[in-house]
């Protein structure tokens, strides 16, 4: 059974957005120091559109090779013209509003989410899923999420976007690793408490 890691950015007091979903108060934080973490640990967490521009779309996957993400996230990739943000990963896109999929990277979940992640989870793979968000997609497969990995900036935001767009519900995470960085940002893995 491979794992479902959400690999998610937030603030001190756990947004991933603001009240419109948008991160880009994120972005100076991702120095020389964050960055080459990300590209030596997490590579293929980088959108396929940015690897290239880089010069480093050849790098490895060293975890995931799959994708999913909610519709609210894949628009902020559709918006800027790019259809299949993932290629180098195998890319599903949580909708019960987009009908047909733009690129044939991308499949569509339109129905039964957890079923579908179920499956994916029981592929025989020596690789992860990478659930990338948002908010609500995470909330509806937080009973799936076996890992976190949460990048929290040194910013609070009061409002935005939660971590998990759901109810009310207790899920016990174990810690496992701590990672700081110079310019304030803190990484924290986490494994989920099976009981």
């Amino acid at each position: 059974m491979r794992k479902l890691t959400y690999f998610i950015a937030c603030s001190i007091d756990g947004f991933i957005g603001g009240p419109d979903g948008d991160a880009s108060f994120m972005f100076p934080f991702v120095d020389e120091e964050f960055f080459a973490f990300l590209t030596s640990e997490y590579p293929e967490t980088l959108p396929t559109h940015g690897r290239r521009h880089l010069g480093i779309d050849d790098l490895p996957n060293k975890r995931f090779d799959t994708v999913v993400q909610g519709r609210a996230s894949y628009d902020l990739a559709l918006k800027e013209g790019v259809t299949s943000p993932y290629a180098h990963l195998r890319e599903y896109v949580a909708s019960r509003t987009l009908t047909e999929s733009p690129d044939p990277n991308v499949e569509i979940i339109p129905a039964d989410l957890v079923g579908r992640v179920r499956e994916l989870k029981a592929e025989d793979s020596a690789f992860g899923i990478y659930l990338c968000g948002g908010s609500v997609v995470a909330g509806e497969l937080i009973d799936e999420i076996d890992e976190l990995v949460i990048k929290t900036y040194p910013v609070v935001l009061g409002t935005g976007m939660p971590m998990f767009g759901s109810g009310f519900q207790v899920s016990e995470f174990v810690p496992e690793t701590v990672r700081t960085f110079g310019n304030g940002v803190v990484v924290r893995t986490y494994a989920r408490k099976r009981r």
